[in-house]
């Protein structure tokens, strides 16, 4: 098929131009005294991405899934009991993993289509007097269902019950494209991957680890050896790893920190919130249909997900998006399998590459019968990207790339 395929799944992202040109590079040997300039470049620069003065960056070759593995195994030992809320397929299989090594999980299973629920939260860590809870999962961005959850509420309810346990967050769908602050939230265990926000290939996962809980690990009995935070870490100290790393993705990584520094982080979060709101005006004012999160407080910055009106297959219309106008559409997963379909709309993205995937998922809607009107969705986008255009025209403000939302 002529062109280059839309992806709009919500990872992996549309690589740019200048970071695919900058993994372009000769291999090396990565033991060389040169190599450790690289390794620092990026461990100082995610340090920024995270807002973290004390946490420690550490890269392993793999996903973000690794990475809820090496916080799991590093933090803790066999039968120890965390706490985790389950709203969405990723929130669940960070719980399965748990469960799989050993660890006993308390669930606070929730609608999807809602987030963290910070009450319940604080009533579950209250009642725990024993402080048998070691650590709280949470997943900051649920990409199933296009919920973001409040972590600065998190640790509001973990401070309010006095509790001692770790904090540990899934930043896989939101890191560098909806604002983290991992030192202001006490985050102590933060996990991505290079596929999202970061604009890379996938097979980098990245966790951020605090001094509290890099310190669990001498005492964590938990089996590990790959995933081992002290290896990486002993090894980092001189800007070389205990193994072979991945080389193209660490250049393209210095890369996408230079774009992400350019554009000036706080742009970029405006950028995914001005650009998410014209995917919602365009599938509530256009298409006149209903995201899977239940209120403006869950709508995430990064990926919508639609539900598909009653007698449509959501597969169908991606399908249907892929075959005939080579759009990749994220899927329904789990409980939503075949009542959503998902837009992602993160990382290397304006409002002209997002149009094509309304536009393309306008028609895939219709071919598959579903009744909105041609040209709602693209129309309703339009309206409200013009206007955010004209308010940010009028707006009085010394900075000029300052995004002003509606209603501002």
């Amino acid at each position: 098929m002529a062109g280059r395929n839309a992806l709009f799944v919500p990872g992996p992202t549309n690589v740019p131009d200048r970071v695919l040109r900058s993994m372009m590079v000769a291999m090396e040997d990565h033991r060389s005294p040169k190599f450790p300039e690289l390794t620092l470049h990026c461990l100082a620069g995610l340090k920024k991405i995270f807002k973290t003065e004390t946490g420690t960056p550490i890269m392993f070759p793999a996903s973000g899934t690794g990475c809820w593995e090496a916080a799991l195994t590093n933090c803790l030992s066999p039968g120890d009991k965390v706490l985790a809320s389950r709203f969405g397929q990723f929130s669940h299989l960070w719980i399965d993993m748990a469960t799989r090594l050993g660890f006993e999980v308390e669930i606070i299973d929730c609608e999807w289509g809602t987030g963290v629920p910070l009450e319940r939260t604080l009533e579950v860590l209250e009642a725990d007097k024993g402080h048998r809870i070691k650590a709280v999962l949470a997943t900051h961005n649920e990409t199933a269902t296009g919920v973001t959850s409040d972590i600065a509420g998190v640790r509001r309810a973990m401070d309010a019950a006095k509790h001692p346990a770790l904090l540990m967050v899934d930043a896989v769908s939101s890191l560098g494209s909806i604002d983290f602050r991992m030192d202001e939230w006490a985050v102590d265990v933060c996990v991505t991957g290079s596929q999202k926000g970061l604009m890379l290939p996938a097979g980098l996962g990245i966790v951020c680890v605090s001094p509290k809980a890099l310190a669990l690990r001498e005492q964590a009995r938990a089996p590990r050896c790959y995933f081992d935070f002290g290896d990486m870490v002993k090894a980092n100290t001189s800007g070389y790893f205990p193994y072979t790393p991945p080389l193209p993705l660490l250049y393209g990584l210095r890369e996408s920190l230079s774009m992400l520094e350019e554009e000036g982080l706080e742009n970029v979060f405006r950028r995914h919130h001005y650009l998410a709101a014209g995917a919602r005006a365009a599938v509530q004012k256009g298409w006149k249909l209903d995201l899977c999160a239940r209120a403006p407080k869950w709508y995430s910055d990064t990926v919508s997900a639609i539900l598909v009106p009653e007698g449509i297959n959501g597969a169908q219309v991606i399908e249907i998006a892929f075959r005939r106008y080579n759009l990749s559409l994220g899927a329904g997963l789990s409980k939503v399998a075949g009542k959503v379909f998902r837009i992602g709309h993160l990382g290397d993205l304006n409002e002209i590459m997002l149009l094509g995937a309304i536009g393309g998922a306008e028609m895939a809607m219709l071919d598959a019968g579903v009744q909105i009107a041609p040209g709602s969705g693209v129309a309703a986008a339009q309206q409200y990207w013009r206007g955010e255009e004209a308010a940010r025209k009028l707006a009085t403000s010394a900075d000029a790339a300052r995004l002003v939302p509606a209603g501002a």
